[in-house]
């Protein structure tokens, strides 16, 4: 049983990497214009209605704007708060000093989500089928590098930011549209102004790209408390830095992606007047290292109030999570034929703003495309499952007959 239960946290956390990556819905679903959707925690009617603004780029809906400003990554003793501790006192204990910042507004402009990260304009994390808009120019960042160039403009050098950011994604025990990250970014000397292509090929680039991982070798070693952790470096492809890599570690017989790093591109610090500088920068995120280590096997559980999951946490100390409970799912299915504008990430987004917390998975069951119309048709199935109570087929099947409604309504595809 419990080489099962680890299986499926290995399997929750697999399918939460891709999540660091840069990745609308522009109507709010009829159930979630009149009040929050099930299962979300309300926050102030002020804050609320700072998101929900009426514009024609705007595709919050309730039920994100109720989960902004909770802050997990600030309450003691909660595990997100854990993990962050930890890493901060490892750079606590290096020789330079970094400030830290963890409060920054979580709505950014375009300009520092995206732009000043060299991420361009057709680039896929741009869409408002991956980003919440507030406004045409304004967003609930999407990670925390929004706020990168907002520091190093100010003469923040070292730096580690931590912070909610938002995603609009697929439905699983390991997504979910909002989470926490922690960028650390460390700026090095004045460095000798050269090309790209000089600059890339220079014994200085391999000095900062060293400096780098030697330092988040040293990182996860402390997160995982284990100073003979295996690890390997992959090189991979990030906008915003060059060379890029991920880090894996080794850990309970897999190998497991703990972030992603490389040296700030050239052209970020040119963005920033600091075109004689050097650095580099990761970033990682909160709710993968946790789940892990405290073997929380559903993405969910860090958002519930309920005392039976806070109950068993304390600053400082990390230790398994007991599962309390264990209510039965509900499926059902929905099959709809797609219009050519269809966009997954809107059906889901949909799907939760029915339903909140109370559906915990959809996965694609079947894709069918009719020979003579080249229609195409998918069909879901919907698994509903409270963290804290069972659930009736009465209560589910008037969320799905709703969910069911909407799809039709919004997204004008064909019910089958």
């Amino acid at each position: 049983a419990s080489h099962a239960r680890r299986g499926m946290v290995w399997w929750c956390v697999a399918m939460l990497l891709a999540a660091w990556r840069v990745r609308g819905f522009g109507v709010i679903p009829r159930a979630a214009r009149s009040g929050i959707a099930r299962g979300a925690t309300m926050a102030p009617s002020a804050e609320v209605s700072r998101y929900l603004v009426d514009d024609p780029e705007n595709n919050v809906t309730p039920y994100i704007a109720a989960l902004v400003g909770r802050n997990l990554h600030q309450k003691e003793n909660h595990p997100l708060y854990i993990i962050r501790k930890r890493i901060e006192a490892y750079f606590e204990g290096l020789e330079e000093e970094y400030a830290i910042f963890d409060g920054e507004d979580p709505v950014v402009t375009t300009t520092a989500c995206f732009d000043d990260l060299l991420i361009p304009p057709d680039h896929p994390g741009r869409q408002k089928s991956d980003t919440y808009y507030v406004t045409k120019e304004t967003v609930l960042r999407t990670h925390t590098s929004a706020h990168q160039s907002q520091h190093l403009r100010a003469g923040y050098e070292r730096f580690l930011c931590t912070g909610d950011v938002y995603r609009r994604d697929e439905i699983d025990a390991s997504h979910f549209p909002a989470f926490h990250q922690m960028e650390g970014v460390k700026l090095m000397p004045e460095s000798l102004e050269m090309s790209r292509e000089d600059w890339l090929a220079s014994p200085q680039c391999a000095a900062v790209a060293s400096d780098l991982k030697k330092t988040l070798e040293g990182l996860v070693d402390a997160v995982f408390q284990n100073p003979d952790l295996e690890k390997r470096w992959r090189d991979d492809y990030f906008p915003f830095t060059e060379p890029s890599f991920e880090l894996d570690v080794f850990y309970q017989g897999e190998w497991m992606e703990v972030l992603g790093c490389g040296v700030i591109h050239t052209g970020v610090l040119d963005r920033c007047a600091l075109a004689s500088r050097r650095g580099w920068a990761f970033g990682l995120g909160l709710e993968r290292l946790a789940m892990v280590l405290f073997e929380i096997p559903d993405i969910r559980l860090f958002w519930t109030e309920d005392p039976r999951f806070h109950s068993q946490f304390t600053s400082g100390d990390v230790v398994q999570f007991k599962p309390y409970s264990k209510y039965p799912p509900v499926f059902k299915d929905v099959a709809f034929w797609i219009p050519d504008s269809y966009q997954e990430n809107d059906f889901f987004e949909l799907a939760r703003g029915v339903a909140g917390d109370l559906v915990e998975q959809i996965a694609e069951i079947d894709s069918f495309q009719h020979p003579k119309t080249l229609k195409t048709s998918k069909c879901y199935r919907v698994t509903y499952r409270s963290m804290d109570r069972s659930l009736t087929d009465l209560e589910i099947n008037a969320i799905q007959n709703d969910l069911r409604d909407q799809v039709a309504d919004t997204l004008h595809v064909e019910l089958r």
